[in-house]
Formats: C-alpha cells, structure tokens, sequence
C-alpha cells in the first residue's frame, strides 16, 4: 500500500505516491524522481554530496526521511538558474573553476545557496564553516572556498541589481 505525500519541489506543488515513508529522500529524487543532481556519497549525513534545502535549511537528503515532507518546501540544484542563465551560486563555481570532477559540487551550491539566503553577507568564518560541511576528494578546497567568496559577491550584485533567482 503506498503513502501519498504532497510537498513542494523546486517551487511547483506535488503529490508522490510512496511504499516506504522511511525513504530517503535522496532515493525518492534518484530514483523515482529522476532528478540525479543531488548525489549519493556516504549515505550517512556526513559527506554532503546530498545537500537539498529543506524549508531554507542546507540538509542531507540520504537522511531525510521522505515521509517527513507533507506540506515541507524541497529545493535540489535543478532548481537554480533558469532561462536567464545561472544562479549566482553556480556562476561564480564556473568563474573560480570550484570542481574538478564535479561530483561534490551540487553539495557544495546547494550548502552555499542555503547560506546566502539566509545569510547575505557572511563572513569568512560562516563561508569557511559551509565548505566544511561538504568533502571534496579533489581541488584541496581553495578553489571551492574562493568560488564561495565570489558567490557572495556575485549574489549581492545579483540582488542590488533586483534580478530573480
């Protein structure tokens, strides 16, 4: 017997139907979802490959529960940019070349999109503490932290210029 839930995903209303509410939510996206952004790390909360943001949290999606969702608002890394181009987040990667092979990377955006709506002007302590929370196996983070200095800056403009994100 299956479960129905409805959430909002990536700012449009849904309803999944579900047999185990003890789902990841990781595994609903993969898996019945199709959206394979968000990446599947350590499944334990603590590489943060997975980060989604939930209600305006940074959270890993390999830890959440999907039957924990109703009436909860998801956003994963196909929700940023747009016919407009990129989230400002995702520009300033691209700028400061903050990948390599690219697998922490929605992790990290999603964890910095997080912080600068909810922080927009955060210092280099919360920056640092951001890109903590997410292992990278590649860059050695200087590329990644200077990404998350220039999206601050990026995002700021982005704002102060009143364009939608």
């Amino acid at each position: 017997m299956s479960v129905a839930l409805r959430f909002r995903l990536n700012h449009e209303d849904v309803e999944i139907h579900v047999q185990d509410p003890a789902a990841t939510l990781l595994d609903v996206l993969r898996t019945d979802l199709n959206l394979t952004g968000t990446k599947s790390g350590c499944e334990i909360g603590y590489c943060g490959a997975c980060t989604v943001i939930v209600d305006g949290a940074a959270v890993p999606a390999c830890l959440q529960m999907v039957g924990l969702l109703e009436g909860r608002d998801v956003r994963t890394v196909e929700d940023l940019g747009g016919p407009d181009g990129l989230d400002p987040v995702q520009r300033a990667f691209v700028k400061c070349s903050g990948f390599q092979c690219g697998f922490c990377t929605p992790g990290h955006v999603m964890a910095l999109r997080a912080l600068l709506d909810q922080e927009p002007d955060p210092g280099e302590e919360r920056i640092r503490q951001t890109v903590d929370g997410n292992y990278c196996r590649c860059t050695g983070y200087a590329k990644i932290l200077d990404s998350a200095r220039e999206a601050v800056a990026l995002d700021q403009a982005h704002t102060a210029a009143g364009e939608a994100r």
